[in-house]
């Protein structure tokens, strides 16, 4: 029996992990559970999943935690230990009980637990792509040096693993990752200025949370997932390349050198991939239905607009410039995306602070995780004061 550290879950993929874990229960036992502020969640989790740690992220969600499994009912004596802050994060997912890691805590918040996760020789499952978008060259070097492969639960990049799985990688020569297109596939650019927040959460396959789904509509997911394609399977920046498929059944093909390109295909179930990255290498009955193949589809393929989706250009910019710009270009997404949100900036003024925060934060080469954090952070108030100049309703 594997035991398991959960990082986020209370987020959607953690949702998922166990719900997993759930339908393979002879296999996994949980050992933490690890949460942001969402304590009533996760109480439930933990009088179902009965784990031997579990953390939040303030000393204060620690007391609503409290208070929660009380009215729960479980005794005190059931209780796993409670913990809170960064530090406490770290240790659930170094334990020497833990076998398997989920990184699935949205944004940097999740990045030194999970990359001291590798240091310790930790398995991990990596939903959590800003680890690698801000930190690949960090976090790499530190698989390479201590033996550990990234199993990748995002759809595509689990897809393009599958794929990998077909052939040598130096055989490989091109990768394709797919994209629904959102909800503004076929919108014209000149209605984006009035796009709401209501309509940018409107997504049209996939259920997520709220910053990955604007993330989704402005395809800045995509450029996120370009960046770590290229960390997680060694391809240049002109060797991955994103198509647009509305039917979101084809996750990413990959072109071998002979001409021949191999596909992977499933349900749009993130339960699918967790479980692959869970099993890994074995393969387990489908989490999921299976997909009928006798029902009649059509599968399209399109080109994705670069003036309607100008953060998927700052994404390779980003990344061919190399050093830190990649987690400035996450880390002013992230505010631009928050400002949206609360009705601060207009939909493609989400763009417009993510690339005014580039050409003012200097790129530079991050040595350590602190180092990271610390350009995240300059990256943020950069963003944060650029939001304030072009806030809607006041003058810039």
């Amino acid at each position: 029996m594997r035991s398991l550290t959960i990082l986020g879950s209370t987020g959607s993929i953690g949702v998922s992990t166990l719900d997993v874990v759930r339908l393979q229960a002879a296999r996994y036992k949980v050992f933490a559970l690890v949460a942001g502020r969402n304590s009533t969640r996760l109480a439930e989790q933990i009088a179902e999943f009965r784990p031997e740690v579990a953390v939040v992220e303030t000393e204060s969600a620690r007391v609503h935690l409290i208070q929660k499994l009380e009215e729960l009912g479980l005794p005190r004596t059931e209780w796993p230990q409670l913990e809170c802050g960064a530090k406490a994060r770290v240790q659930a997912a170094v334990a020497p009980e833990v076998d398997f890691v989920m990184s699935a805590i949205v944004g940097v918040a999740g990045l030194e637990a999970t990359y001291e996760a590798v240091r310790a020789r930790k398995q991990i499952g990596l939903a959590n792509k800003e680890v690698l978008v801000a930190s690949g060259e960090l976090v790499m070097n530190a698989a390479s040096r201590n033996g550990v492969e990234l199993i990748p639960v995002d759809s595509e990049h689990n897809g393009a693993h599958q794929c990998l799985r077909a052939g040598q990688r130096s055989e490989a020569i091109r990768l394709f990752i797919t994209a629904s297109g959102g909800p503004f596939r076929n919108t014209p650019r000149e209605e984006l200025d009035s796009v709401t927040p209501e309509q940018a959460l409107n997504h049209p396959t996939w259920k997520m949370g709220p910053r990955i789904t604007i993330d989704s509509s402005t395809m800045m997911n995509k450029g996120f997932e370009v960046i770590e394609a290229c960390w997680l399977f060694g391809f240049a920046p002109d060797e991955v390349e994103v198509v647009v498929h509305p039917q979101s059944s084809v996750h990413a093909m990959v072109e071998y050198n002979d001409g021949s390109v191999v596909a992977q295909v499933s349900a749009t179930d993130m339960r699918m991939p967790i479980q692959y990255a869970l099993t890994y290498p074995e393969r387990l009955s489908a989490p999921v239905p299976r997909m009928d193949w006798t029902r009649p589809r059509v599968l399209e393929f399109f080109p994705p607009d670069p003036v309607k989706f100008p953060l998927l250009r700052l994404s390779y910019e980003a990344l061919r410039s190399g050093g830190s710009a990649a987690c400035t270009l996450n880390a002013a997404d992230e505010v631009a995306v928050e400002a949206f949100l609360a009705g601060g900036i207009t939909y493609p003024g989400i763009a417009e602070v993510v690339e005014e925060t580039l050409h003012r934060v200097p790129s530079r080469s991050p040595a350590s995780v602190g180092d990271v954090l610390e350009i995240d952070r300059e990256s943020r108030d950069m963003a944060r004061r650029i939001v304030k100049g072009r806030s809607v309703g006041t003058c810039s």
